[in-house]
């Protein structure tokens, strides 16, 4: 039986994608055959890895509208062992289109249900907002993964995100856990990446992931080649970040 973890932070520009990207990528090199489904309208997960998602003509939309197959969605990667559900910038109309649907909370969960026997690893790709969409993956997940920017504002919004999990384990999902905060974009030569990093560990303990992922020129170039960091060049440091991130995830389900 596989995981489903969501990727969620209602703040954009924290690394969520990237880590989506990268952390699928190493999770399937690991021998972990993972699906990464890109629940985000700017399709950004889909198209860093290579697809050009203007040709799709079967996409996560047309699975959770018109009820779709997903395996007649789901594409493979460069990766061995990765597959895709992609996206596309018709999914922002998806969030008015749910709302007059039964059970409208609960669609991904029903769409995501059946696949989980088939991957060890299902990860969603949220937008940045929280919206019907980020609720509908929160339900559909076992837990989330909340990546942190080393930077001044990044407690900001966090609280927002917390009590909108809270809301979600009272209502709609009970078993969703917090799988961990994941710290990004670090850089240790600088004072406030210091105090955050301090911040971030204080405050949530036992909740932050050891694996800090580390600025990184190459990480930051891989999604114009269409490529994860560990295709695009496996000796950088955001390759080993986010081997290392996978080999705890992978440990931590071990633990449990």
């Amino acid at each position: 039986m596989g995981k489903i973890i969501s990727l969620a932070n209602q703040k954009g520009g924290v690394g969520k994608t990237t880590t989506a990207i990268n952390l699928a990528a190493s999770l399937a090199s690991l021998g972990k055959k993972t699906l990464l489904v890109d629940a985000d309208p700017q399709a950004n997960a889909s198209s860093g890895l290579g697809l050009d998602v203007r040709s799709l003509s079967a996409t996560i939309y047309e699975c959770l509208i018109d009820g779709l197959d997903p395996a007649q969605a789901i594409q493979p990667t460069e990766v061995e062992g990765l597959f895709l559900l992609p996206s596309h910038i018709d999914l922002v109309g998806a969030e008015i289109e749910i709302l007059n649907m039964d059970n409208r909370e609960r669609v991904m969960q029903n769409l995501l249900s059946p696949l989980k026997n088939n991957y060890d690893y299902i990860l969603i790709d949220c937008s940045p907002s929280l919206g019907l969409i980020t609720v509908n993956a929160l339900t559909a997940s076992d837990s989330v993964i909340i990546p942190v920017q080393c930077e001044y504002f990044a407690l900001e919004g966090i609280s927002k995100l917390l009590n909108t999990i809270k809301i979600i384990k009272g209502k709609l999902n009970p078993s969703l856990a917090i799988e961990g905060f994941l710290l990004t974009m670090y850089d240790n030569r600088l004072r406030l990446a210091n105090q955050v990093y301090t911040e971030v560990k204080t405050h949530f303990e036992g909740m932050v992931f050891d694996t800090v992922i580390t600025r990184n020129v190459r990480l930051s170039e891989a999604p114009s080649h269409g490529k994860p960091v560990l295709l695009y060049d496996a000796e950088s440091k955001g390759a080993s970040n986010y081997i290392d991130l996978a080999k705890e995830l992978i440990a931590s389900a071990v633990k449990a």
